[in-house]
C-alpha cells in the first residue's frame, strides 16, 4: 500500500510539472503584446474615424462650394436680365422722346 501511495504522489508531481504556469518572462511578454495590440487597435480606430470625419467635412465643403457657385451664377444671370431690361427701357424712352421731339419740330 505504501508503494501505491508513493506511486500516486510521484505521478501527481510529474503531471503537475507539465501543467505548471508559464514563466514570469513569458507572461510579461504576453502582457506587453496584449497592451501593444490593444493600443494599436485603438490608434487604427482613431485614424479611421478621423479619415471618415475628414471625408464627410470635405463632402460638405464641396456641397457648400457648389451651392455658392450656383448662387453666384444665378446672381450674374439676374444682373444680366436687369441690365437687359434697363437697356430696353432706356431705348423705349429714347425712342418715345425722339418721336415726341420730331412731332414738335414738324408741327
Amino acid at each position: 500500500m505504501l508503494l501505491w501511495v508513493f506511486f500516486l504522489v510521484v505521478l501527481t508531481l510529474s503531471s503537475g510539472s507539465h501543467c505548471s504556469p508559464p514563466s514570469l518572462s513569458l507572461r510579461m511578454r504576453r502582457y506587453t503584446d496584449a497592451i501593444f495590440t490593444n493600443s494599436y487597435r485603438k490608434v487604427l480606430g482613431q485614424l479611421s474615424a478621423r479619415k471618415l470625419l475628414q471625408d464627410i467635412m470635405s463632402r460638405q465643403q464641396g456641397e457648400k462650394n457648389q451651392e455658392q457657385e450656383a448662387r453666384v451664377r444665378l446672381g450674374r444671370q439676374v444682373e444680366s436680365l436687369w441690365a437687359d431690361q434697363k437697356k430696353m427701357a432706356l431705348e423705349s424712352i429714347l425712342v418715345a422722346l425722339l418721336q415726341k421731339h420730331s412731332r414738335n419740330s414738324q408741327g
